[in-house]
């Protein structure tokens, strides 16, 4: 009797099984254990929508957290859908944990703003400034009104060659009562930008309320706009310069103060 028994290659083929298709792939040759392509068209469709490209950017580990400030600050009212805004309530609580997290020692703080509410402004500037952890930031596009308390908020300050910062009075939207304690509420609040921006960058009060007070250079308001090295040259912002300086300084001061630990 022969035991010898031919087998077909269906019966030995990994891929295969009768009645069954073959399974699916992946591109690195893996099988998909999920075995649900919807989960990924979904991933890829979001990953389009969102970053505008189909690959999603692997995530790197990094020491530096960033945070971008853009469009117009959000304050106590909420702004109409159209408008890109920047909501202070969710700034707040990141610059918190970043101070809290061991892992991360700096932060990277990019603007491209039209500015929005003072108060609110104010709040993320003094957050900024109270931080014992490396900080800097970028000028990008813009940084308007309650955009250079920000700015000049962080450790050391960069604004791009093409970027501009206009400084100019403050304003009120809505009902005024026209009464002198709305013009003195306003002159204390001014009072209060005025004071941040001075404490936190090289230009005088004077100088200050000057650039913000001039006539003859914008057609519709009172005030000045600075582009790029004016901004540099009046002491507002510290240098001129883009993301690789602004990684570099803030690498240097994280080594710096690393070191001035250990030797403590």
């Amino acid at each position: 009797m022969n035991n010898n028994r031919e087998y077909s290659k269906e019966e030995f083929s990994p891929a295969t099984s009768p009645g069954q298709p073959d399974r699916e792939f992946e591109p690195g040759g893996l099988p998909d254990k999920s075995g649900n392509k919807n989960n990924q068209e979904q991933n890829t469709m979001k990953s389009i929508q969102q970053l505008g490209e189909n690959t999603p950017p692997l995530p790197v580990k990094s020491d530096i957290h960033t945070i971008s400030i853009i469009g117009q600050i959000e304050g106590h009212l909420v702004l109409p859908p159209k408008n890109k805004t920047t909501k202070y309530e969710h700034i707040i609580p990141q610059l918190v944990a970043v101070e809290e997290n061991p892992n991360i020692k700096g932060l990277l703080v990019i603007l491209n703003t039209v500015g929005g509410d003072i108060e609110a402004g104010l709040a993320i500037s003094e957050m900024l400034s109270s931080m014992n952890k490396p900080t800097v930031s970028i000028v990008l596009g813009g940084g308007h009104s309650i955009g250079v308390p920000i700015a000049v908020a962080t450790d050391y300050s960069l604004i791009v060659a093409t970027a501009s910062m206009t400084v100019h009075p403050i304003r009120l939207t809505g009902m005024v009562i026209g009464v002198p304690q709305t013009y003195e509420y306003l002159d204390k609040m001014q009072d209060r930008v005025i004071s941040f921006v001075t404490r936190h960058s090289r230009i005088t009060d004077d100088d200050f309320r000057h650039l913000m007070f001039q006539t003859g250079e914008l057609v519709r308001d009172v005030g000045t706009v600075l582009v790029g090295e004016e901004a540099v040259n009046s002491g507002i912002i510290d240098g001129v310069g883009g993301l690789n300086q602004a990684l570099e300084r803030l690498r240097y001061m994280i080594n710096t103060r690393e070191e001035g630990l250990h030797n403590d």
